[in-house]
């Protein structure tokens, strides 16, 4: 293979041919101003890049030799906020502001519901969260563990009438809630009908008691359909809910008023992902990343897959058309807004060299998102283009992602702040210095969340030589997330989010288990949150029942003058008290990160999956990215810095653990098992990241998985 020269830059070849044969066609941009521009963003940014990840290196230096010296943060909390202060890891706060970004869709700024996230590298999951939008209440219901699943209610072959008779019972109790009726509950509704009132029309509904209506009958917003099978749609707290009446179909035929489903408006935002849950470590990876994202964002995408014995084929959704209650036309969007999560400041890629060497990873993805971006049809409707980005530490390092994203704009001709940006707070440094992160892209910013895996793994890896570390479960009910949680929201809330961005909140891992999501996820909205993540989008469909049960508006004004934690709350993770665990706890422990980790760098390295539902030790399924796996491999590598364990133990619980695994995943046919191969690519990656994790950058996995998934596509390849 020969690298092309481009404006002094080297570029691989797929690259090149993806560029100029597919995202460059159709648009205003000449293959010379591109690969010019893209040039001069590649020198103006790739020093900064390097000096930022220099500094990121520095500091951790000085933090790992105060805890050398003094020991964990609580034998002096005030000197170790002082000494954060004096190195400059905590920067002064900014006087007080308000974002000042414009041009943003409504699923941003006023509307409120769950978000996906998805590798875009994968077009079918791709699709399924873009088109997620919309979602089958009733399927929901009857496939989840919302529905008690034993007795008469079993899940079987065939369809169980008795579930389905509990499904729409439920159902029901979600419209009694959202759409109460005048008097009587959905329950007994015998017939909804639009009727016509002085050019007006409302709907009216039936009962056994007499007829009724809405309690507010502003609810009812529009209608469409055939004579057999009827849509009437509703809206409450900005989302819309649409009845489905057809008394021919199975479903409907049961019912006393023919509803046969409802649909809820689901997952309004999803980020198509290029980062944490993909698996992309070459040119060949990267362009058919870009590929999927451009397909997105001129509507060419397409999958064709097997599904029950037969050829699917998949593309994004229509919008839904109805008339409204004067009889105009009423369109409602049929996909999620769409944003992308470029990678962040770390990784380099050999797709494009500059002098001979590896440029920013992350310069390449703003420069070819935006590109592709720029065949937007169907996502924006202000022509605004969304990019989420990760793993930033502290407001300078905002500030250089602003910079390349003014550098893109310029290079593409684009309107100076087109490209908005999403801060997710899964770092240190930028939990403690959120506001002062926030104003270095107040013009931009459109998100902020939490990201509380990432977090943790980032946590562990900064007070490395604090001490040992708890196990995990028992960080989770620790201070310091609470304050990390609640400075997200108040922080956003006083930097002026409130009707303007997004304030999310973190993923629901545990897919299977969505009546205890049900039980749980709540608490976001009502912390104040607009949108938090789920891992499917019948999760999504869920989940967005919990936006109409409370007004996010209403909890964001509740909460708006409450006091932020102080840093000392932040930084208030203790260490594990000297022998307070016994060696089977701290062996069962161990186990259990060990087989997360081996379970999801298996995937990883030997297939190239970056996200799947990885069973853990106890055989639920999890989702698993390289998130989770940072907290484990840190975890591990923690307790093998302090002595609770030693390398040789590391090393054989990991190999007993490769046969747990190898179990796990004997049914796939390209699995291959590590237990009868210890010197296997994916089995040392693991076991590295473990070993070596202590000495990762930020405790980052990247660098070891890259490596590893490269010498196994390079053995494939000869």
């Amino acid at each position: 293979m020969t690298y092309a020269t481009k404006s002094g830059l080297s570029v691989h070849p797929l690259l090149v041919d993806f560029v100029e044969k597919e995202a460059l066609p159709g648009l205003s941009v000449s293959a010379d101003q591109f690969w010019s521009g893209f040039a001069a963003l590649v020198a103006e940014h790739g020093p900064t890049n390097a000096t930022l990840l220099a500094k990121r290196e520095d500091l951790q230096g000085r933090i790992d030799d105060w805890h050398r010296r003094y020991g964990p943060v609580a034998n002096n909390p005030q000197g170790y906020e002082f000494f954060l202060r004096d190195i400059g890891y905590v920067v002064p706060e900014p006087a007080d502001f308000t974002i000042e970004t414009t041009g943003l869709d409504p699923e941003i700024t006023t509307l409120c519901g769950p978000q996906l996230v998805v590798p875009v590298s994968n077009a079918r999951y791709a699709l399924n969260a873009a088109n997620a939008r919309w979602g089958s209440l009733y399927d929901a219901l009857y496939g989840t563990d919302v529905i008690e699943r034993s007795g008469d209610l079993a899940l079987g072959k065939g369809y169980n009438a008795a579930r389905g008779a509990a499904v729409v019972d439920r159902a029901a109790s979600f419209l009694d809630e959202a759409f109460p009726l005048e008097s009587g509950s959905h329950r007994d509704v015998t017939g909804y009908h639009v009727i016509k009132e002085d050019g007006v029309r409302r709907l009216v509904v039936d009962t056994a008691a007499g007829r009724t209506a809405l309690k507010d009958q502003a609810a009812f917003v529009g209608y469409g359909g055939t004579e057999t099978k009827g849509e009437l749609v509703l809206r409450h707290h900005g989302l819309h809910v649409i009845l489905v009446i057809e008394p021919g179909s199975v479903i409907g035929g049961s019912h006393k008023a023919g509803l046969s489903d409802i649909i809820v408006e689901a997952a309004l935002t999803t980020i198509q992902d290029c980062e944490d849950s993909v698996a992309a470590v070459d040119a060949e990876d990267k362009v058919g990343v870009y590929r999927n994202w451009l397909g997105l964002m001129n509507g060419s995408l397409e999958d064709t897959f097997e599904k029950g014995g037969r050829q699917v084929t998949r593309k994004l959704n229509a919008d839904r058309s109805y008339k409204d209650v004067n009889g105009a036309p009423l369109v409602l969007k049929g996909r999620s807004l769409l944003l992308a999560r470029n990678v962040g400041h770390l990784m380099t890629t050999d797709a494009v060299l500059a002098d001979g060497k590896p440029i920013g990873e992350g310069l390449m993805d703003a420069a070819l998102t935006v590109l592709c971006a720029m065949h937007d049809t169907l996502n924006s409707t202000t022509g605004a283009i969304y990019i989420v980005k990760p793993k930033m530490h502290g407001p300078e390092e905002v500030a250089f992602a602003c910079a390349i994203f003014a550098s893109a704009e310029k290079m593409l001709g684009l309107k100076p702040l087109t490209i908005k940006i999403g801060i997710m707070d899964e770092e240190r440094r930028t939990s403690a210095n959120l506001k002062a992160a926030i104003h270095a892209a107040r013009e931009r910013v459109f998100f902020i969340n939490t990201g509380f895996l990432d977090r943790t793994g980032d946590e562990i890896h900064t007070s490395m030589e604090a001490g040992a570390v708890l196990r995990k479960d028992e960080i989770k009910s620790e201070r310091w997330i609470a304050s990390y949680e609640d400075r997200n929201v108040l922080i956003g809330l006083a930097c002026g989010l409130s009707g303007k961005a997004q304030i999310g909140k973190g993923m629901w891992a545990r897919p299977d288990d969505m009546a205890a999501m049900m039980a749980a996820k709540s608490g976001h909205p009502n912390a104040g949150a607009n949108t938090a993540w789920v891992p499917s989008p019948t999760a999504a469909t869920l989940h967005a029942l919990h936006y109409h049960q409370i007004d996010v508006f209403e909890a964001q004004q509740r909460r708006h003058n409450q006091p932020v934690p102080p840093l000392a709350e932040l930084f208030s993770m203790p260490v594990q008290a000297p022998y307070s665990l016994s060696r089977e706890e701290i062996t069962r422990e161990l186990e259990n990160n060990a087989q997360g980790i081996l379970g999801y760098v298996v995937r990883w390295v030997q297939q190239g999956v970056g996200c799947s539902k990885v069973p853990d030790i106890n055989n639920v399924g999890l989702m698993e990215d390289r998130a989770t796996c940072r907290i484990s491999s840190q975890a591990v590598a923690n307790w093998l810095r302090h002595g609770l364990v030693s390398k040789d133990e590391v090393t054989s619980v990991f190999e007993r653990m490769a046969a747990v695994v190898d179990q796990q995943n004997a049914d796939d046919p390209i699995y291959r098992p590590m237990a009868e191969n210890f010197q296997s690519v994916a089995f040392q990656a693991a076991l590295d990241l473990a070993l070596h994790g202590a000495d990762q950058p930020s405790g980052y996995t990247e660098p070891l998985l890259h490596a590893a998934r490269r010498k196994v596509k390079a053995r494939e390849t000869h």
